[in-house]
């Protein structure tokens, strides 16, 4: 299975397939040292675009991870596929509702050992995927951490993302929630702007996810990779 390999992924790019990275820049992601690159976004994917961000990562040598969001998008190739479940929302679509329809058309063709869950955590109402899921961000600490408990306890998922999407979270909380996890492993993405932010997240999370700063500021974008490895590795 390949869990093996993400529970050792410390430091992950993020692109998005609706917005545009030209090669030289994507050149510079790939061959950054970073452990893995993650496609996806909250709108915009469709199988066409990626295909085609697919197609130019795999010139590297490094994991490529499709988080699946759309169906339209679920496109054959990668080393993994990440499903989320939106686990603050009362919209049930965002938690079992999207995944049964996609058991329903694809159940048969799914490379299950190369397959995982996301138990999501949205913690940024003003983000996009938040109006999009209708997540409950406004949790309180204890909130929270009922919900890791949930994920990683009840539901036994793999992985646990704490998602600020656009702003730069609260690592004290994401470090409380690493530290009640008993078998998953806890990504943290959002806001990440330089090697500062990255460091502390590091020491925060087990996984740290880079995204909107790559199209912002490349350079800022590399410097985050370094920064992550030489930080001391969150507890699991």
């Amino acid at each position: 299975m390949y869990t093996e390999r993400y529970e050792e992924w410390r430091h992950v790019f993020k692109l998005d397939p609706e917005r545009e990275i030209d090669d030289a820049s994507l050149e510079r992601i790939c061959m950054s040292g970073t452990d893995a690159v993650m496609v996806g976004g909250s709108s915009g994917v469709t199988f066409e675009n990626v295909v085609d961000l697919l197609a130019r990562i795999r010139r590297y040598e490094l994991p490529c991870a499709l988080e699946v969001s759309d169906l339209e998008a679920a496109v054959p190739g990668f080393d993994l596929y990440l499903i989320p479940m939106v686990l603050n929302t009362e919209r049930t679509e965002w938690l079992t509702g999207k995944q049964v329809e996609g058991l329903q058309a694809y159940g048969s063709y799914i490379p299950w050992e190369s397959t995982a869950a996301e138990g999501y955590i949205i913690l940024n109402a003003e983000a996009e995927v938040a109006r999009l899921t209708g997540a409950s961000c406004e949790l309180d600490t204890a909130a929270v951490l009922a919900h890791v408990r949930l994920a990683d306890r009840l539901m036994r998922l793999p992985i646990v993302y704490m998602e600020y999407s656009g702003r730069f979270g609260d690592m004290r909380l994401v470090s409380q929630a690493a530290e009640l996890l008993t078998q998953a492993r806890l990504f943290y993405g959002g806001g990440i702007v330089d090697a500062t932010q990255a460091a502390e997240a590091a020491a925060a999370a087990h996984t740290v996810i880079v995204g909107n700063i790559v199209y912002d500021d490349i350079e800022a974008a590399l410097t985050t990779v370094e920064a992550v490895r030489q930080s001391a590795i969150a507890p699991i």
